[in-house]
């Protein structure tokens, strides 16, 4: 099928001159594909300049902003597989009074990469607890959650389970709190045309970067998260926000357990009785008003923003938008 992605025709104008280079090439010194720092940047237990954390039998790419006795936030990334780098504009919240902590979830971004036997619902909490404990600098200190997509589902598990232990939660446009909705709505936007040119791209390109090391993978995950971005999407995204790396095991071993074992995760809600910012946006088809008061509605007190002229990544692309209301409900909340 003819394309005219440019991307597509320039990988195979760099394939002829590699047929037209390889005499040269064969003299040379090669490189091995999968090697670190290549096709993707390095993870921190490759990388010893990377800002980390060992918490949980693992090393987590993270960074805190702020002064550490402040009341701490914790910004949990979408995915799962994503990384948050897109959210760094949360630093900002250091200024307003709060311990900024931003991490990239086991296997995901530059965080230490793992096999796909271990990954549940549980862990993912288990991890975002070791985390709190590994900043935390006194047991009266208040802790706030901000998530953003998988990231704020992350965070209403967490609270499910441990509902005296935030002191306030921003949940932006959860996919889901429950298995069964959680799958109604991907279904709504992540349909796949396999004769369209998005995917003959992708299937022309998997002809010559192919393996199953995490490198290959994260690569090629990366290069096929770019149709959630292609013009009219369905999540009303403008474009692509910045990342460090997919993790595409964490990813797919995530949604393989949603699958065989399902969640609920609203279970316990109705024991956080502090209001929650439920926050959604105006141009994400699959979402709207509808489907964003069904979800809050598992909270007893929830406070439902909708973020206007923007899609699904509007806690980038809207940040002018996103950051005032977050911003009035976390510090309304630490005000004597």
């Amino acid at each position: 099928m003819k394309t005219t992605n440019p991307v597509v025709l320039l990988t195979q104008a760099l394939v002829m001159v590699g047929y037209l280079l390889m005499p040269v090439w064969s003299s040379c010194e090669t490189h091995e594909m999968n090697e670190p720092g290549l096709l993707v940047p390095r993870t921190v237990d490759e990388d010893n300049s990377l800002p980390s954390i060992f918490v949980n039998g693992t090393q987590l790419h993270a960074e805190a902003f702020g002064s550490p006795g402040d009341p701490m936030l914790v910004v949990l990334h979408g995915g799962p597989g994503g990384d948050y780098r897109y959210l760094l504009n949360c630093a900002a919240f250091a200024n307003d009074g709060f311990f900024v902590v931003l991490y990239d979830q086991r296997g995901c971004g530059l965080s230490k990469r793992h096999g796909d036997d271990i990954y549940t619902i549980q862990l993912f909490i288990d991890d975002l607890d070791a985390v709190i404990q590994y900043y935390k600098v006194d047991p009266s200190q208040k802790v706030f959650l901000l998530g953003h997509s998988w990231g704020a589902m992350l965070a209403t598990a967490y609270v499910n389970q441990n509902p005296t232990a935030v002191s306030g939660l921003v949940l932006a446009e959860p996919g889901g709190l429950t298995w069964h909705d959680t799958k109604g709505y991907i279904g709504r936007w992540q349909k796949l045309d396999i004769f369209d040119e998005t995917s003959n791209d992708f299937v022309y390109l998997d002809q010559f970067i192919t393996g199953d090391d995490h490198r290959v993978l994260d690569y090629k995950a990366a290069l096929q998260s770019a149709a959630s971005f292609t013009k009219g999407n369905k999540l009303g995204i403008e474009g692509l926000e910045p990342f460090w790396r997919a993790g595409a095991v964490c990813n797919k071993a995530s949604f393989e357990y949603g699958q065989k074992h399902g969640f609920d995760f609203t279970t316990n809600l109705s024991q956080y009785g502090t209001k929650v910012l439920f926050m959604y946006s105006e141009l994400n088809k699959a979402y709207g008003a509808d489907y964003a008061q069904k979800v809050a509605s598992a909270f007893p007190n929830a406070e439902l923003k909708e973020v206007t002229g923007s899609g699904h990544e509007f806690t980038y692309f809207a940040w002018e938008r996103f950051y005032p209301p977050a911003k009035n409900y976390l510090t309304s909340l630490i005000q004597p």
